[in-house]
């Protein structure tokens, strides 16, 4: 397992989540670079995703947190179809930035198989390890 499986883990686990995914930026698209609890059969679908879609996408696109409290009853558009094939309804992903602070480097994304809405200090939590993930990009 590498140092971003393991600190992937570490995350999931202290959110208690049984999904998780790491994105790294380049140019206008996430790359993949570690998921954990994805099915084999989405793992293309999810290997490359550009800014402003689905969730991770919006995430990076809006510079913010993106929530989930139902991903199998997400009327918004955000998820795409795909992403119901998960089996996660509770989701959230954040922006990883730059230790400047200016650019969008990648985003990390945690699910849970029931519906769940994220708290403010569970968001901001994430948004606390998504730095740690900055510093190995």
């Amino acid at each position: 397992m590498s140092e971003l499986d393991m600190k992937l883990k570490t995350a999931m686990e202290e959110f208690e989540c049984q999904t998780g995914t790491l994105h790294q930026a380049e140019g206008e698209w996430l790359i993949l670079k570690s998921a954990i609890g994805v099915p084999d059969f989405l793992m293309d679908k999810i290997s490359k995703i550009p800014f402003g879609k689905g969730i991770a996408g919006v995430a990076a696109e809006s510079r913010g947190p993106v929530e989930l409290c139902n991903l199998q009853q997400d009327l918004g558009g955000v998820a795409k179809e795909d992403a119901r094939k998960t089996g996660v309804s509770g989701s959230l992903a954040v922006p990883i930035f730059s230790n400047d602070g200016e650019r969008v480097i990648g985003t990390l994304g945690i699910g849970k198989v029931k519906p769940y809405e994220f708290s403010d200090t569970e968001k901001a939590r994430l948004a606390e390890i998504a730095v740690e993930f900055g510093q190995l990009f």
